[in-house]
C-alpha cells in the first residue's frame, strides 16, 4: 500500500490545500486532512496538537505547516508516527515530494579552496588567526599568507607556526624568492608561485609548489618546469594564470584547455581573483561560471581573495559552486534542478500564486487583520475589508486606515518594502519573513527584528480572534 500522509491544517488554508492535493494526482501517496479550528495554521502548537489529534491509527506520517515551531521530536514520540515540517508555502508541495523522491547531495566537492589573506604583513598574529577562522568557515581548505611588495614580514615564521597549530593547511604567496624560501623552511604546505627561473627554491624545501609559465603567455615554460618536477617526482600544482577581461581573459581560459589536453593528469590551480575582484558585477554569478570551467577541465584547486567590497563573499559563494557542479557532473546533468544555492537576485518560481487565486482566498478573511502577498500583476494587501493591488506600497498606504497605528503601521511598512523589492526582482516573498538572499546575504536577522515580527503577529492574531 502506499504510504497514508495526515496533513494538519488551519481554516483559511483548508481549500487550497485540498487544491493543491487534488492537482498532484495521481500521487505516490495517499492522503487526509485534518483542519484545526484556529484560522492560520502556521500558530499551531505542540500542545494543540497533542489535544486534537486523537488517533493516528493507519497514518504512516503526519506533516505539519512549514510555519508551525512544534517540537516534531516530541510529536513522533508521543504518537509512534512521524512528523515532519511541509514546505512556508503550500505551493512548494509538489516540489517539496518531489525533492524527497530524489534528494540532493551537496556535501561532497573535489576542489580545494585556497584563501588568500592579501595583508598579512601588515597584521598582527592575532588578526591571521582571526581572518583564518572566518575563512575556514566560510569554506576555505588553506589559508594563504599573501606577502606585499617591499614591506618586509618579519612574523612570518611565526604566522605559520601559529596556523599550523590551529590545524590550518598554510601558503605562501610571494614575488619574493627570499620570502617564499622563509616559507617554505618554516614548514609551509604550499609555496605560490615558483617560474623556471626560481625553481631551485623547490630543490631546498619540502613544500608543495604551484608553478607558472615566466610570462603569462609562455606556455612552454611552464611545461618545462613540469617536466623537470615530474623527473623529480616530486608533488605540485600549475597554474597557467588567468587574466582580467580585457586583458587576455580569454586566451588565458585556452591555455588552462590546453594544459588539460597536453597534461591529463596533472593537478591545476585556478586563481579567481583576477575576475572576482577585477569585474565591478555580482560575484555569484562569476563564480558559478567559473566554478563550472573548474569542474569540466577537471581543475581540483582554486585561489580566490576577497578584497573589494563588492567580493567579500566570493569564499563562501565558491564553496556552494563547487558543490552544486560536483553534484551535477557525477549526474552526467546539467546545473539545473539542484536547489536554488546559487541564486540571490531572483527565484526559480517567485509568483506561486496568481492575482486571481490570492483574491479567491482574501474573500473568504473574516478578521481586520492584513496579509500581503505577491503576484505577477504586484502588491496584494487584504483583510476583511477588501484587497488592494499596486505595485507601489505608497498607493497602498492610505487605504490601511492605520494612521494613529505606529506598530502595525511600521510592521506593514517593512513587509510592503520587501513585498516590492521582491516583485521587482521576481523573488519569493513570505509575510513575517526576511526575503531570502540565499549564499549572497552577509549578515543573520538580529533578535530585536525577530522578537518584532513575533509580537505583531501575535498582536494581529488577537485581534483576528
Amino acid at each position: 500500500m502506499p504510504e497514508h500522509i495526515l496533513f494538519l491544517t488551519g481554516r483559511l488554508a483548508e481549500k487550497n490545500l485540498h487544491r493543491v492535493l487534488e492537482a498532484m494526482q495521481p500521487a505516490p501517496f495517499r492522503h487526509s486532512v485534518l483542519t484545526f479550528s484556529l484560522r492560520v495554521a502556521g500558530l499551531m502548537t505542540s500542545d494543540m496538537i497533542q489535544r486534537r489529534l486523537a488517533d493516528t491509527s493507519g497514518i504512516d506520517r503526519v506533516m505539519v505547516p512549514g510555519r508551525c515551531r512544534g517540537n516534531l521530536e516530541a510529536l513522533s514520540s508521543h504518537f509512534g508516527v512521524p512528523f515532519v515540517r511541509g514546505p512556508d508555502d503550500l505551493k512548494d508541495l509538489p516540489r517539496y515530494f518531489g525533492r524527497e523522491a530524489a534528494p540532493i547531495d551537496l556535501t561532497r566537492h573535489d576542489v580545494r579552496i585556497f584563501a588568500e589573506i592579501v595583508d598579512a604583513p601588515n597584521m598582527g598574529l592575532t588578526a591571521i588567526l582571526d581572518q583564518a577562522h572566518d575563512y575556514r568557515n566560510a569554506g576555505a581548505d588553506v589559508v594563504d599568507l599573501g606577502c606585499l611588495p617591499e614591506t618586509p614580514f618579519r612574523h612570518l615564521e611565526e604566522a605559520i607556526a601559529m596556523l599550523h597549530a590551529a590545524a590550518f593547511a598554510v601558503s605562501v604567496d610571494s614575488m619574493d624568492p627570499q620570502e617564499l624560501l622563509r616559507g617554505g623552511r618554516a614548514g609551509a604546505d604550499f609555496l605560490l608561485s615558483l617560474k623556471e627561473e626560481t625553481l631551485w627554491i623547490a630543490d631546498e624545501v619540502a613544500s608543495t609548489p604551484v608553478l607558472i609559465p615566466s610570462t603569462p603567455s609562455d606556455m612552454a615554460s611552464l611545461y618545462r618546469v613540469i617536466e623537470v618536477m615530474d623527473r623529480k617526482g616530486r608533488d605540485y600544482l600549475v597554474d597557467p594564470i588567468i587574466e582580467p577581461i580585457h586583458f587576455g581573459f580569454t586566451e588565458s581560459l585556452v591555455r588552462y584547455r590546453d594544459l588539460r589536453k597536453t597534461f591529463p593528469d596533472v593537478k591545476i590551480l585556478m586563481g579567481t581573483g583576477n575576475l572576482t575582484e577585477l569585474t565591478e558585477a555580482d560575484t555569484l554569478g562569476i563564480q558559478a561560471l567559473l566554478m563550472g570551467i573548474v569542474s569540466e577541465l577537471r581543475i581540483t584547486n582554486i585561489l580566490t581573495t576577497q578584497v573589494s567590497a563588492h567580493a567579500s563573499g566570493v569564499i563562501r559563494e565558491a564553496d556552494r559552486a563547487r558543490r552544486v557542479m560536483y553534484a551535477a557532473r557525477k549526474a552526467g546533468d546539467l546545473p539545473q534542478g539542484f536547489g536554488e544555492i546559487l541564486l540571490a537576485l531572483h527565484a526559480l518560481d517567485p509568483f506561486p500564486w496568481t492575482a486571481e487565486e490570492i483574491a479567491a482566498t482574501a474573500a473568504e478573511i473574516k478578521d481586520p487583520s492584513f496579509r500581503v502577498q505577491i503576484s505577477p500583476d504586484g502588491l496584494h494587501i487584504y483583510n476583511r475589508d477588501g484587497m488592494r493591488t499596486a505595485t507601489d506600497p505608497f498607493k497602498l498606504f492610505p487605504h490601511l486606515g492605520l494612521e494613529h497605528d505606529g506598530s502595525h503601521a511600521f510592521y506593514l511598512g517593512v513587509e510592503l518594502a520587501r513585498a516590492q523589492i521582491a516583485w521587482q526582482l521576481g523573488k519569493r516573498y513570505v509575510q513575517d519573513r526576511e526575503l531570502d538572499w540565499g549564499v549572497a546575504q552577509m549578515r543573520e536577522s538580529t533578535d530585536a527584528e525577530v522578537q518584532f515580527i513575533e509580537s505583531s503577529r501575535t498582536e494581529k492574531t488577537k485581534a483576528g480572534s
